[in-house]
Parts: C-alpha cells; sequence; structure tokens
C-alpha cells in the first residue's frame, strides 16, 4: 500500500482521535520485513467489540505495496465512515491465528521467526 494508499492512511492516522467509529490498520507477516496480511477493523465505540473486520491476503508480495489491496482497504474504512484512524507502524506478528491455523498457547510452526518474540517491539522475550 506504498504511495498513495499508505499516504492517505498514514495522514487521517496523524490526526489523531477525531471520535467513532474507529478503524484500525494492523500488517502480519511471516517476518518483521515481510506483511503477507493485512486486517482492518471497525470500532463504533469505546470498549465495544469490532463492528466489521476484513482480512487481504498476498503470497509473494508484500501486502503493504499491493495498489489493489490497498484501495480495497480505503473503501472499507470509508465505507464505514470511520473518523479515527489507527496503523501499526510496523509488522506486529505472523499472518496465522493462534486456535484456528495452529494450537492455543503455541509457536506458529510456519514463521518461527515470531517464536519468542515480542510482536510490538520485535525483541526477544524468551
Amino acid at each position: 500500500m506504498k504511495g498513495r494508499t499508505t499516504a492517505w492512511l498514514r495522514k487521517k492516522a496523524k490526526r489523531g482521535f477525531r471520535g467513532y467509529p474507529i478503524a484500525t490498520v494492523a500488517f502480519y507477516g511471516p517476518t518483521g520485513d515481510f506483511a503477507t496480511k493485512v486486517v482492518a477493523s471497525i470500532f463504533p465505540d469505546e470498549g465495544s467489540d469490532p463492528a466489521a473486520m476484513e482480512r487481504w491476503f498476498t503470497q509473494d508480495t508484500d501486502v503493504r505495496t499491493d495498489a489493489e489491496i490497498g484501495e480495497q482497504v480505503i473503501a472499507f474504512v470509508r465505507g464505514h465512515a470511520a473518523l479515527s484512524i489507527v496503523v501499526t507502524d510496523g509488522i506486529i506478528g505472523c499472518p496465522h491465528e493462534e486456535g484456528i491455523d495452529y494450537p492455543d498457547g503455541t509457536s506458529c510452526p510456519k514463521c518461527p521467526n515470531w517464536a519468542g518474540r515480542d510482536r510490538w517491539t520485535g525483541e526477544r522475550v524468551h
């Protein structure tokens, strides 16, 4: 989502809190350098669960550089009339889901880079 899409999301996020609904946009990948999944969620008000969530995936390209997916993310955020946007600074973890793609309480066998690593800092914790 480089270029126009990334610029639009970052510009909106820099405005800070402007009210609800809030859109969150997070990137996930097998390593801290290659994103294969983006998740956008809409929170209608404080303390609520997401009212809507959408996931997009790539295999061979970084999802952050995929213009088609970027346009879909923008359309999703605009379609839900989000007043505030929060975007992760980088990749915050494995694209696979604990309890769905691999057992709860274990590390993803497909993404050893994230085993024992803090998802926010990228630092080893074990």
